[in-house]
């Protein structure tokens, strides 16, 4: 499971912080719109980083059926904290989904330690997470 990312995984996971780059100069520049632009996309994103465990437990070995159910439940969780996060005021749904990215990337750098996640993933996704919940945690100073 160690074997390295296709380039078009770096090249979208790279593109995929243009927004959250965006938005967040744009918040800094108090164009009013960006803010809950950015509150947007970070919950859209959060999202997308949940269906990636779906994704492994789907195509899982029958030897790592043990990591299913957590699995499953790192499917679930960050899209529900994206629509929590959507419910909330601008600037604590700014934060909670900075925190959340990186609360994500750390319960998937704990599966990595056990051979679950590729390690190259781990190294796209910390980098990709560090843009993207900086963005949002300054869009939430700036709110």
């Amino acid at each position: 499971m160690n074997r390295p990312l296709p380039s078009s995984a770096l090249l979208l996971g790279a593109a995929g912080l243009i927004p959250f780059l965006g938005l967040a100069s744009a918040s800094i520049l108090q164009f009013g719109w960006a803010p809950p632009a950015l509150a947007a996309y970070g919950a859209a994103i959060l999202a997308f980083l949940g269906a990636v465990h779906w994704g492994l437990a789907l195509r899982a070995p029958e030897s790592e059926s043990g990591a299913e159910l957590p699995r499953l439940a790192l499917g679930v969780l960050p899209s529900l904290i994206a629509w929590v996060a959507l419910l909330l005021p601008l600037r604590p749904g700014l934060a909670l989904l900075a925190v959340a990215i990186l609360a994500t990337a750390a319960a998937e750098a704990r599966a990595a330690a056990r051979g679950l996640v590729p390690p190259s993933y781990m190294r796209l996704r910390w980098a990709l997470s560090a843009g993207a919940a900086a963005s949002l945690g300054l869009g939430a100073l700036v709110a």
